[in-house]
């Protein structure tokens, strides 16, 4: 599996490096006396991450597809839908770079002894 976020690459070689899990898995969590009330919340913060990884992913996947039926079949779509799509996938983009580099930055700072 290879990721690229703007000129970072990931390069996946080992699979017990990210996981090897499903993605999409979730923990219930009970109620009183064991109960199931209906909450559902994230096994853990990998599980998140690769949530929204997979997201932004799939939005740069959208905006791909709608840019390629704008070419070939241009009255097909509205091109407001295509700049929102862009918009939405520059977002998320945005906002995972901004958060692997504060995740990079604080494992900075906790592997530093100040």
């Amino acid at each position: 599996m290879n990721l690229t976020i703007g000129t970072l690459e990931l390069n996946k070689t080992h699979p017990a490096h990210m996981g090897t899990g499903s993605i999409n898995t979730s923990i219930n969590v009970g109620g009183v006396n064991g109960e199931n009330n209906g909450v559902a919340k994230a096994g853990t913060f990998k599980n998140y991450l690769l949530e929204a990884v997979d997201k932004m992913n799939s939005q740069q996947l959208n905006v791909s597809a709608l840019q390629e039926q704008v070419i070939t079949d241009p009255d097909s779509v509205d091109i407001h839908d295509v700049t929102t799509a862009m918009a939405k996938a520059q977002m998320s983009l945005n906002l995972a770079q901004t958060v692997i580099e504060r995740v990079v930055k604080g494992w900075t700072d906790l592997s530093q002894n100040r």
